[in-house]
């Protein structure tokens, strides 16, 4: 066979394998909205339920806001998104979700600190000291206002944002965590990564909010790099607030899936400012080093938390195997390989998404189980609870159909040209 006959061949092939799991991950997505929608959705107090059971039963009804903002998100997006889920039971479902927030979510009104959970009707049971539930609202209001065009939710989302930034950076007295003497002036990767994924969802198709918030992008990305510690060689969860490794376990605490998670929200930031010598960065240290540390040789899947001295970890699901690093993953190697085109990168994606779909989708009632031991068995076989929700799952699949049409769509590069055999004329 010819060389140009052989590299011809392979790329009929890859398309085939990259239409198959287009086909796929669409089914899947189908199959897990399909979950959601049937079981949580509240009819009485508006909302929805998250602690469902294998099969879709409600064994606790509390209602956990970061959960309730990401449901709302999901639904829009989906809404906004994909022709097949452009239907007004989801967008009412929506926006039933979002009035339930809107009436709810805010501890003390006209104070921005959301409650962290609520009962089924709506009162407040705990706050967390954190501006994550603050985060998922903001996304959610954000993109009603996309959807519905009703500027109190835009409204909402932006005056949410701005105090987010405040806690952030100004003073975080608000979110009521005291300044203890013993405890280190740390920096975990979720604050700039949350942060960094709001900009990009403010800004998206918006020049007046993307330029307003260009210099905390940048701020953003810049405070996650720093957890790239040990001359290139780990990415630390908490590094101090000037950028250097903390001591004892807190300190050298890794988190594969995080890492991976930053990385497609760095590479996503990348591209959009056009700097490819970051963008090799990124690749390098935010998707393959976290993965070839993070891989379980011996059975598969990412570990949940590892230690950078590879010391034990105190977390005594250390070993577990999550959904949400593996839905993490697979959105990361596939973006990273559509910008790149670095086949080992399209092979990575590969090799997490069999080990997903073999290990944590539920063929019998849909959606994905959510904890699996480190052999790969069901450990809990609940569906959802107060940090498994209707996001994750949804947005890697529907993320990945979307890149995979793209990749599909792209005109395939010309045949090289046969050179002329000696002697013919």
């Amino acid at each position: 066979m010819s060389g140009g006959l052989q590299v011809r061949q392979d790329m009929e092939e890859e398309r085939e394998t990259l239409q198959a799991w287009k086909q796929r991950v669409g089914q899947e997505l189908d199959r897990v909205l399909a979950f959601w929608t049937e079981h949580s959705h509240d009819q009485e107090h508006g909302g929805f339920f998250t602690c469902l059971g294998r099969d879709g039963r409600v064994y606790d009804d509390l209602k956990y806001v970061w959960l309730q903002g990401r449901q709302v998100w999901m639904y829009c997006r989906l809404y906004r998104k994909f022709e097949r889920f452009h239907h007004s039971e989801l967008l009412d479902a929506a926006k039933a979700g979002g009035e339930f927030l809107l009436r709810y979510a805010r501890v003390a009104p006209p104070g921005k600190k959301c409650a962290f959970v609520l009962t089924r009707d709506g009162r407040p049971v705990k706050v967390q000291r954190t501006i994550f539930s603050e985060c998922f609202y903001t996304m959610a209001m954000n993109e009603l206002w996309r959807v519905t065009g009703e500027v109190r939710y835009q409204t909402e989302a932006v005056e949410m944002m701005d105090q987010i930034i405040h806690w952030v950076r100004d003073d975080p007295s608000g979110l009521g965590r005291p300044q203890l003497a013993g405890a280190p002036a740390a920096e975990p990767m979720a604050v700039p990564m949350m942060l960094l994924n709001l900009v990009e969802q403010l800004g998206e198709a918006d020049a007046e909010l993307a330029g307003r918030y260009a210099e905390l992008g940048d701020w953003c990305a810049l405070r996650i790099l720093q957890h790239v510690q040990r001359d290139g060689q780990a990415v630390l969860e908490n590094v101090s607030e000037d950028g250097k490794e903390l001591s004892g376990c807190f300190g050298r605490h890794q988190n594969p899936g995080h890492a991976l998670e930053a990385g497609w929200f760095l590479l996503r930031h990348s591209i959009q400012k056009g700097d490819p010598e970051l963008r090799a960065h990124i690749i390098d240290k935010f998707l393959l080093l976290p993965f070839r540390s993070g891989w379980d040789p011996e059975h598969g899947g990412l570990f949940y938390f590892q230690d950078a001295d590879d010391l034990c970890p105190t977390q005594l699901e250390w070993a577990m195997k999550l959904w949400w690093p593996h839905s993490e993953a697979m959105i990361a190697f596939l973006m990273g390989y559509s910008d790149s085109g670095d086949p080992v990168l399209l092979h990575l994606f590969y090799q997490v998404a069999e080990y997903t779909f073999r290990q944590f989708r539920d063929p019998e009632y849909g959606e994905w189980f959510g904890y699996l031991n480190r052999e790969g068995k069901v450990a809990l076989t609940i569906k959802g609870g107060p940090f498994k929700g209707c996001f994750h799952v949804p947005r890697c699949l529907a993320m990945c159909e979307e890149m995979l049409g793209a990749l599909l769509n792209r005109p395939a590069p010309a045949p090289a040209p046969v050179p002329a055999r000696r002697g013919a004329e």
